[in-house]
């Protein structure tokens, strides 16, 4: 699939889900006007049923104390001793003792017939010991009230008064009905069909990701695989050219060419056994853990060796590697072989990108418990888009004009992976045309 394809597949497809949940943001929007609707019609029933509840309570309860005064010759003021302490919580003052069977019997049928079906409970406050006696909760079964011994109703916590003789109905039930909106308690079918449309929506961005970078890692190994050819094929061709020159000439009387072609079969097969070994130990190392052989090894000592080898063999003309090696403790606990790797491959890449005469600066200082040695290099540089995947296997940063550069992308990956095994860290700062310094962090102990 080309990258039209994809681009077009990602376009179409984002086009699509954002229409649907458009679409659906517009339906959800327009469902929560008609709940919304629905809540203030409810809302406004609910305050007629207040008002009509109110009603009939004070209408019931001032019917009782009629009875009340009748029975027991009272003389209270009816109208101003109906009291409202709460939404479902009245008080009734009157001026005689009264007894509580009666004033059960009273209630129950006031409220029966004024269709008050609402299950109570009532208390009389005894102005003798200044005590208040709760009755059992009185349930309405849909028929007749009826005593319900199971039931425990906390009545709220108001302030009694010591003078006078009064008794309260508390309308549990009624107060959860009045007060509690009902609002819908099932979603809209719009709500779960955004949710999938969401999820299909983050589901669509994590398989173009995945699609993106499966992409590019065939690119990447599509290259590999062309820089390998390249890498094996000139020291086989250059293998195959001189044992033919061999095999067709005669050294009898010029032993020296023969020993010259002899020479570069063996270095071409050194080479290519090198480029061979390079990619069957990361492929090595994809498949096991690493087994570092740690020994105190003096970090300055490879760095020196390593300078003298390169200005020796590798280093262009007039070319410089100077050091600056200021680290306290030189002597640090790793593997000095794959120590040794890391360190040449940081040279001979701040060596190979490089399009003028090389000056490179190797650095060490200590800080805290860690060596920081730094590989600064005069070279082509990297582009800041380029800097993320340097240390991706595979990945080689494109370099221009510079098609002399030999490689597989493997490098840096390998840098990376010992280094971190080591427990320390690698770091990358370049600016694109003048340079790159990377900054390698190794516990000291």
């Amino acid at each position: 699939m080309n990258r039209k394809t994809i681009n077009a597949v990602i376009i179409l497809g984002f086009l699509s889900l954002t229409s649907i949940l458009i679409i659906q943001m517009f339906s959800i929007r327009k469902t929560l006007e008609i709940q919304q609707r629905n809540i203030a019609i409810q809302q406004r029933e609910d305050s007629l049923n207040m008002v009509h509840f109110t009603d009939l309570s004070y209408i019931s309860l001032r019917n009782v104390l009629q009875r009340i005064r009748k029975v027991n010759k009272d003389s209270s003021d009816v109208f101003q001793a109906v009291k409202q302490l709460e939404t479902n919580y009245f008080k009734v003052e009157f001026n005689t003792e009264l007894n509580a069977f009666q004033l059960q019997s009273w209630l129950t049928r006031e409220f029966y017939d004024r269709n008050l079906h609402h299950g109570f409970q009532f208390g009389i406050y005894d102005c003798f010991d200044r005590t208040i006696t709760f009755s059992e909760f009185i349930g309405y079964s849909g028929t007749e009230f009826k005593t319900d011994t199971t039931r425990k109703v906390t009545t709220p916590v108001i302030d009694w008064d010591n003078d006078g003789h009064y008794f309260t109905v508390y309308f549990p039930d009624a107060y959860e009905q009045t007060k509690t909106l009902k609002l819908e308690e099932s979603y809209s079918p719009y709500t779960y069909l955004s949710i999938i449309v969401i999820l299909v929506l983050l589901f669509f961005g994590y398989t173009m990701t995945v699609i993106f970078r499966q992409k590019r890692l065939s690119e990447v190994k599509t290259d590999f695989i062309n820089n390998m050819t390249h890498e094996l094929k000139t020291p086989i061709s250059t293998i195959g050219l001189s044992a033919e020159m061999i095999m067709r000439s005669g050294f009898d009387k010029n032993p020296d060419k023969l020993q010259q072609y002899a020479s570069i079969i063996y270095k071409e097969n050194k080479r290519l056994e090198h480029q061979v070994e390079r990619v069957l130990n990361v492929a090595k190392l994809d498949k096991e853990k690493i087994n570092l052989k740690r020994e105190p090894f003096d970090i300055h000592e490879l760095i020196q060796e390593a300078k003298d080898n390169f200005e020796f063999n590798q280093l262009k003309q007039d070319g410089e590697i100077s050091l600056s090696l200021n680290a306290s403790i030189n002597e640090i606990n790793v593997d000095p072989v794959h120590i040794s790797n890391v360190v040449y491959n940081l040279i001979d890449n701040a060596i190979k990108y490089c399009s003028k005469t090389p000056n490179i600066s190797i650095s060490t200082q200590t800080e805290k418990k860690e060596i920081l040695l730094e590989v600064e290099d005069n070279g082509i540089g990297i582009k800041r888009e380029n800097l993320r995947m340097i240390f991706d296997k595979f990945y080689r940063v494109p370099t221009g004009n510079l098609h002399d550069v030999k490689g597989f992308g493997l490098g840096l990956y390998y840098v990376k992976l010992i280094i971190e095994e080591h427990g320390g860290s690698i770091s990358v700062k370049s600016t694109f045309g003048k340079g790159t310094t990377f900054s390698v962090r190794l516990p000291n102990t």
